[in-house]
């Protein structure tokens, strides 16, 4: 028997060179429009970039805000405290001159009884008892008095308006008469004791 006898019609093997059906290749057959940038559109890292853009954004936004507020509010604090200082300026000394009303009025009536007086003891007693009243009073405002007379002469006390040869070498350089007292303020200098410094 022979091999061309084993074989049917049906076995011979078929060639896909000549069939007219092509392989179906699904990158190729792609329709790809030249407008779309298919690599963009689909990036996570340009979807990240925009999402991060806006945050930016938003966080500008907040931070403009929140800055043109306090600055809004320094700016009114700032006029707010300038008036405040213009205002205290003018009204700071009101207690102690509320403190003083009570020494006009003494004056005020000290100076109607010296237009019938007759007893000058009696006013001069008066007058002893407004000058102490109006003392204490400054005193408890802070006010004190320097006491210059025999001190060694300082400058950051003193104002010396002359000098004279000294009495005694005990007293070179130092005060040897007060012209004018000095006071000082809550420990500060408000004026210095006009004094003559021996030499």
């Amino acid at each position: 028997m022979s091999q061309q006898g084993n074989q049917t019609p049906n076995e011979n093997p078929i060639d896909l060179s000549q069939s007219n059906e092509q392989p179906i290749n699904s990158e190729e057959n792609m329709v790809v429009d030249p407008e779309v940038n298919t690599e963009e559109s689909v990036n996570p890292d340009n979807i990240n970039s925009e999402n991060k853009d806006d945050e930016w954004q938003l966080k500008f936004a907040e931070m403009n805000d929140r800055y043109l507020r306090l600055y809004s509010e320094f700016d009114n604090y700032r006029k707010r405290s300038a008036r405040e200082r213009v205002e205290f300026s003018k009204t700071a000394a009101s207690d102690t001159f509320t403190a003083i009303l009570p020494v006009l009025d003494d004056f005020d009536r000290a100076a109607k009884a010296m237009e019938n007086a007759d007893d000058i003891a009696v006013l001069k007693e008066g007058m002893q008892l407004i000058y102490h009243k109006f003392r204490n009073i400054l005193i408890s405002k802070g006010l004190e008095e320097m006491n210059a007379q025999g001190e060694t002469f300082d400058a950051d006390f003193h104002e010396a308006i002359t000098s004279i040869p000294s009495p005694d070498d005990t007293m070179k350089g130092k005060v040897v008469d007060e012209l004018e007292k000095g006071y000082s303020l809550n420990g500060k200098v408000i004026r210095f004791a006009k004094v003559v410094v021996g030499s």
